[in-house]
């Protein structure tokens, strides 16, 4: 969390937002289990599960459990261990990966944690641990789940060009590769995290650098990497347009949304909602003015009814303006859905989530029955849903679906493919992508009906083989492989397109196109993108 300085307001007034039936205070966070500034994550016994920064026995932060009812359960405490060697403060959400395990950091240089959902706490990784912190120090921004397994991150600080920060990827088992060192020209101080989308690239935001102006500090940017780690610069904030961005997420339509810190409106307003295309053009959908919330340190869940949902961290509608929480559609209307009058919550510096039981939850920072924050749902009435932790998965490889009601469950299906499937728990069972799989929702169908995802399942595809090794420019060459159904384009060597035809799941055949140069084979599906591990020659 950052400038929290700015946020020490007064709070003494009434709510002003929608009928009190849609926002709940499910649990006072009291100081021994947390407070919290990161977002919720639901685990697989259909709990809640989050971080604070500050609070548990020792004073260090914790790692926490809330039932939807409103029970919440201290797991573990920060700084238990001699010289705090576990680290302490964490103030980012934890990541559920297929494992079932939750996965997380903690600030300062900082740390890389696996804990399971009984609270046993093994730490992976402790950051800064080269000279001069060139394997970065301050992982702010979370981890990411990435399509091949690995756990992507930001540090905010360190690096081998000084204290810019780095990208990094990490196995599950704590193995350290750092991707990216900012040199502060394409921006600095990522501290928002990632996000992998449907093309196999990362995307995400740094808070600083880029272009120049914002106190020179610069405004913050937004950037495209690709697995391998070569970064693009997509955009540089103005201030005009935004000042310090946060999280970004990809919207159904595939375009990226996010928000800012501060600016719009010519510099004066107070944050903004925008909208990023995959080759950087922005639009601005709304620019906070204070009463209708002020510095959004968080970014955007998008709703199973395909509307956006955020917080902003004060303003509001007259006074105390302790904070809002909004809607606002994917053109840019936004709705107030609760304004926090400080009794029931202040600086909601966190993201919402949504659960499986269709209501979304968030946190507060301080504020509620003790001044240490709350665990709030906004119940909008959508429908419950299922989600799988791995947004893509290939065929033969098994995924957890989180839900409920999984009891008695008698199809689970991906596009209408049958999935093998094992139930595990009431709100919890895993299923294995099927042969001829597509990408599509997932469907569970239980004794009280079928539920469908709240995301598409990303079916990736495998290039196995192809045939000839070698030809000149109209050769027709067979791709062998596996889910290739959804075929939305073939390249050569240098990425040429080419002519194609779908034959079956299992093959493709191309024609190589004028203009393509010896080199690998690629092959571009709905469901992401397959390289050959063999060179296909070009002859004369």
């Amino acid at each position: 969390m950052t400038r929290l300085w700015l946020l020490l307001l007064f709070c003494a007034a009434t709510a002003v937002g929608l009928p009190a039936q849609v926002f709940k205070i499910v649990a006072n966070l009291d100081g021994y289990n947390g407070n919290t500034g990161a977002s919720l994550v639901q685990g697989p016994d259909g709990s809640l599960y989050g971080t604070s920064p500050r609070g548990g026995n020792k004073e260090a932060g914790s790692v926490f459990k809330v039932t939807l009812d409103g029970t919440v359960t201290l797991l573990y405490s920060f700084c238990s261990e001699p010289g705090c060697s576990d680290g302490g403060g964490p103030g980012e959400p934890l990541l559920l990966a297929t494992d079932g395990n939750f996965y997380g950091t903690t600030n300062g240089s900082g740390t890389l944690f696996k804990i399971t959902p009984k609270g046993k706490l093994n730490t992976l990784l402790r950051f800064c641990s080269q000279t001069a912190c060139t394997d970065g120090s301050q992982p702010y921004g979370g981890l990411t789940l990435g399509g091949d397994g690995n756990l992507y991150g930001t540090t905010s600080s360190g690096g081998t060009y000084g204290n810019y920060g780095t990208i990094f990827k990490i196995t599950t088992e704590g193995k350290l590769e750092t991707l990216h060192a900012f040199r502060g020209d394409d921006g600095y101080n990522p501290n928002s995290g990632l996000v992998q989308v449907v093309d196999g690239n990362f995307y995400g935001t740094t808070k600083d650098g880029g272009a120049e102006g914002c106190f020179g500090f610069g405004c913050g940017t937004v950037f495209k990497m690709a697995p391998s780690g070569k970064l693009t610069t997509l955009h540089k904030f103005n201030q005009n347009d935004g000042f310090s961005p946060n999280r970004l997420i990809q919207g159904s339509a595939g375009d990226l949304y996010g928000t800012t810190y501060e600016g719009g409106n010519n510099g004066h307003g107070k944050g903004t909602v925008f909208k990023i295309a995959s080759d950087g053009s922005l639009t601005t959908l709304h620019t906070f003015e204070f009463t209708d919330g002020a510095f959004p340190t968080s970014g955007l869940v998008q709703g199973t009814d395909g509307n956006f949902y955020g917080t902003t961290t004060i303003g509001g509608p007259g006074n105390p303006a302790c904070g809002t929480a909004y809607q606002i559609t994917p053109e840019g209307a936004l709705t107030l859905l609760h304004n926090f009058d400080c009794d029931d919550g202040k600086y909601s510096y966190a993201a919402l989530m949504q659960a499986t039981n269709g209501a979304f939850y968030g946190t507060t920072y301080a504020g509620g029955a003790n001044d240490w924050g709350v665990v709030f749902s906004i119940d909008m009435g959508l429908k419950p849903f299922v989600r799988a932790i791995r947004s893509a998965g290939a065929v033969g490889q098994t995924d957890g679906i989180l839900g409920q009601g999984f009891t008695g469950t008698t199809d689970v299906s991906i596009n209408g493919a049958p999935a093998e499937f094992k139930v595990v728990s009431d709100t919890f069972l895993k299923a294995t992508v099927p042969d001829g799989a597509t990408s599509g929702f997932v469907s569970v169908t239980t004794p009280s009906g079928t539920l469908t995802s709240n995301k598409i399942f990303r079916v990736r595809p495998q290039l196995l083989s192809f045939d000839p090794p070698s030809g000149p420019v109209g050769t027709q060459v067979t791709i062998t492989g596996v889910s290739l159904t959804q075929t939305q384009g073939v390249g050569f060597g240098n990425r040429v397109p080419a002519q194609f035809a779908v034959n079956s799941d299992t093959q493709v055949t191309a024609i190589v196109p004028s203009g393509a140069k010896t080199g690998k084979v690629g092959i571009e599906t709905t469901g992401g993108t397959a390289i050959s591990s063999e060179t296909f020659t070009v002859t004369p």
